[in-house]
């Protein structure tokens, strides 16, 4: 029997130090779902990995057997022992894996619940397992209806209307050490979608100036021109620290881009300015060393957890709407899956008619002498016609019946019927011929 199961760690299982062991080189979702390829027990796979979550999601037959492999896999990628990783991984198992990725897909299960990055991040995801082709029947329709899913709940609930996204907390953040922005001026360290939302947010609070440092110039070009803010190489991060205020990192770089030194040397220059860090990156972008010196702040992303409740009564109650419709999506999965029992038994009876429909065929033609071709085509049409239609109601039967609690027993029975099993076959046989004794005996 085949087996949906989920394995890895999110926010809310594992700290920072945990999750950037597994984020901190790039190419370790792609290693993964190689390593996942390789593994004869694994049917289908997809990998995800993001500064929050790592999961393997997969198929098998075996599944106490592949859940250890996958496990090997994340330890041996970032190189943490059994014992420290297990404590902080959660398994779901069939049903539970397909609503746990429908809650992921719909934002039901982020720090942020509403944002709207994790489904990107899982189409992607999605998208390198099928360029892999590490997908097929069963990962492919789970996916597409965890899209599905999320597009209900992003339509027909408030979900996303009272969320916040980790870039607002961080701003929300920096409010509790300078109560007011006017005057202030930000550094953003990396041009992806978090650092542009966190300019904005910070403009919007009235900082003074940005600056963008990105390690392709050009990148951070593009977005400091989308607001007007001034681009600076990745090299002049040191200098910008003197003049900065507050310092938003969120990079992809596996070590880290602000040391403890380096900030050490701005904070006497700057004569003690307060200087404010945060830091969405995982792995981590700045050292947390740097949180001990005076009148320096840093925040990683687990510190934003607090700021993540604004509007959580609204957020609950919409919350409480998304997981319904989840729940309906779970169901309508469930149904499609278990109709996937049923085609080994549809495709036998075919293959059965087809054969018997052959067979006669020939027995018929060689009596029926010599044919033209529009003749043949009638009688192939005729005969193709007369199995189909005998085979309908039958099949109509098993798969309406196939989500239904004897489901398997109208298996069975089918299987039986039109002995589509070689022991079946025997069995009826033989019980035919003892029929056929006992007939004569009694004549």
């Amino acid at each position: 029997m085949i087996r949906i199961v989920n394995i890895g760690m999110n926010h809310e299982t594992a700290p920072v130090e945990l999750r950037e062991c597994l984020a901190r080189d790039a190419a370790h979702a792609d290693r993964a779902l190689a390593m996942m390829r390789e593994i004869p027990c694994i049917r289908e796979s997809l990998f995800l990995s993001t500064c929050n979550r790592v999961e393997a999601l997969f198929t098998t037959e075996q599944a106490e057997k592949a859940k250890s492999s996958v496990v090997s896999i994340l330890c041996a990628l970032g190189e943490i022992p059994p014992e420290r990783l297990c404590s902080s991984l959660f398994t779901y198992e069939d049903q539970d894996a397909v609503r746990h990725i429908f809650r992921v897909a719909s934002s039901l299960d982020s720090m942020v619940i509403g944002e709207p990055q994790i489904l990107g991040q899982i189409k992607e995801a999605y998208s390198n397992a099928t360029k892999e082709r590490t997908t097929g029947v069963i990962l492919n329709r789970l996916l597409h209806r965890a899209f599905h899913a999320a597009k209900r709940v992003r339509t027909e609930t408030g979900i996303s209307d009272a969320a916040v996204s980790v870039s607002y907390a961080a701003v929300e953040l920096a409010k509790k050490i300078f109560h007011e922005f006017k005057g202030k001026k930000g550094l953003l360290i990396g041009a992806g979608e978090m650092a542009e939302l966190a300019a904005r947010h910070l403009l919007s609070q009235g900082v003074s100036a940005i600056a963008v440092a990105n390690r392709t110039f050009e990148k951070a070009v593009e977005v400091a021109q989308s607001f007007k803010g001034i681009p600076v190489s990745f090299e002049e991060i040191g200098a910008q620290l003197l003049e900065a205020d507050i310092v938003i990192s969120s990079t992809a770089a596996p070590g880290y881009v602000v040391t403890h030194d380096q900030v050490k040397g701005s904070m006497k220059r700057r004569r003690n300015r307060p200087l404010f860090f945060i830091d969405i990156a995982v792995p981590r972008d700045v050292d947390p060393a740097v949180n001990d010196l005076e009148n320096v702040y840093v925040y990683d992303i687990d510190d934003l957890s607090g700021i993540v409740q604004v509007n959580i009564g609204q957020r609950q109650g919409e919350a409480i709407k998304a997981d319904r419709i989840v729940e309906e999506e779970v169901i309508k999965f469930e149904q499609w899956l278990k109709t996937l029992e049923v085609v080994p038994t549809i495709v036998s009876l075919k293959e059965k008619a087809e054969t018997i429909r052959q067979a006669e065929l020939k027995k018929s033609l060689s009596s029926l002498g010599e044919l033209n071709p529009a003749q043949l085509k009638s009688l192939e049409t005729l005969t193709l016609s007369i199995t189909e239609k005998i085979l309908n109601d039958p099949i109509l039967f098993l798969k309406q019946k196939a989500d239904r609690p004897h489901g398997k027993t109208y298996l069975d029975t089918a299987r039986r019927l039109f002995r589509l099993d070689r022991e079946n076959t025997d069995e009826v046989e033989h019980g035919s011929e003892q029929v056929d004794r006992e007939s004569e005996e009694k004549h």
